[in-house]
């Protein structure tokens, strides 16, 4: 299983352009509203045209522009399932005649005539309407369906299709959370045995972190990173990705030796045992990752004063002021401290006096 994305689609107030392969058969595209996630995904569905590139799937060409025999499939050529936000099944269709639609471009089916491709096609659709759990269903229209109901049917849809690539444009968007959690883990369920290409499109870095193998970073329509998705969580390298996978404590930096670097809106110098590239221009710290200090200094520590808490269900938000800014500095960004409540917590109702950043949590970011 493989994947070749090598596009650029300029719309004049947006461009597009991105360059990424992966043998994964698990993808996530990560990014903000309007990075150019779903213009990627309906680029490989044939859906939207991309001005220039290449798109191959599985050795397989669906677009070419830079060949001297130009390619471009139509949708329906490409061998891919797109699965909407909304699931687009067809409303006057019943949850049998919707999955059956996607019966239309299976060869083996099509090839049959008249008994033994209807005899085929109803044995096809039984075996979905088995598989995903849709029985006593099949009379039945998307409006009388529920949300659950409306997503296996629309997956069925898709896999009857034998589909070399379900591609999933944030089908949890619209959801509230304890929706979104169970649908999840239905989606996940569903498709553990399908062996063909997944790519997940979401803003969510919870959904693409528990979902891919892999993983694509847009942002303002250029791919900012991608590699594996755990270790692009623990090393994004650009302050762009670590802000979308969730990093909220940012700083400006100055490196001054090649172990050590100032955070200068922390007032904080911190010492490395690794080498500090010389192009580092920010730093970036995780809520969860601070260590509560009582007592003497260690190092890479940060003393601090409490703006504001607030107590949300299963954790505690801190909003401090680091308190060593010199003055040629500023006067210091505010840090976020998250603690949970199975996690550290203060000592008896006391505020620790410094938080430690141990140097493996420490996002060095160019």
């Amino acid at each position: 299983m493989s994947i070749q994305i090598s596009i650029r689609m300029d719309l004049k107030e947006f461009l597009l352009d991105v360059d990424f392969s992966s043998d994964a058969d698990r993808i996530g595209i990560l990014g903000a509203s309007g990075s150019g996630k779903s213009l990627t995904l309906k680029s490989i569905a044939g859906v939207m045209r991309p001005g220039s590139g290449r798109i191959v799937l599985n050795g397989r060409t669906l677009f070419d522009t830079t060949g001297r025999k130009k390619i471009d499939l139509p949708p329906q050529k490409r061998r891919t399932g797109y699965l909407f936000q909304n699931y687009a099944l067809f409303p006057s269709m019943t949850v049998r005649g919707n999955i059956a639609c996607g019966l239309a471009n299976r060869g083996d089916c099509q090839k049959k005539t008249g008994a033994d491709r209807k005899a085929m096609q109803a044995e096809l659709v039984d075996g979905m309407i088995r598989r995903f759990r849709l029985g006593g269903l099949e009379k039945r229209y998307p409006s009388e369906l529920s949300g659950g109901q409306q997503q296996r049917t629309a997956l069925a849809r898709i896999l009857i299709g034998e589909p070399d690539a379900i591609l999933l444009d944030e089908p949890f968007s619209a959801l509230d959370q304890f929706l979104r959690e169970r649908l999840q883990e239905e989606l996940m369920e569903m498709l553990a045995d399908y062996e063909g290409v997944l790519i997940l499109v979401s803003h969510s870095r919870d959904e693409i972190y528990r979902f891919s193998k892999e993983i694509l970073v847009l942002d303002g329509g250029r791919c900012v990173n991608a590699g594996p998705t755990r270790q692009v969580f623990a090393d994004p390298g650009n302050e762009a990705t670590a802000r979308l996978t969730g990093c909220r404590n940012f700083s400006r930096a100055a490196r001054l030796d090649e172990h050590t670097v100032r955070a200068l809106d922390w007032g904080a110098a911190l010492h490395l045992q690794r080498a500090i590239p010389e192009d580092v221009r920010s730093i970036g710290f995780r809520d969860t990752d601070f260590v509560p200090v009582y007592g003497a200094r260690r190092d890479n520590c940060i003393r601090f004063a409490v703006r504001r808490s607030v107590e949300m269900p299963g954790e505690k938000q801190y909003y401090l002021q680091p308190a060593e800014c010199r003055a040629d500095e500023g006067e210091g960004s505010a840090l976020i401290w998250r603690v949970l409540s199975d996690g550290q917590t203060e000592n008896a109702g006391k505020m620790p006096d410094y938080l430690q950043l141990p140097e493996d949590k420490i996002l060095l970011l160019t």
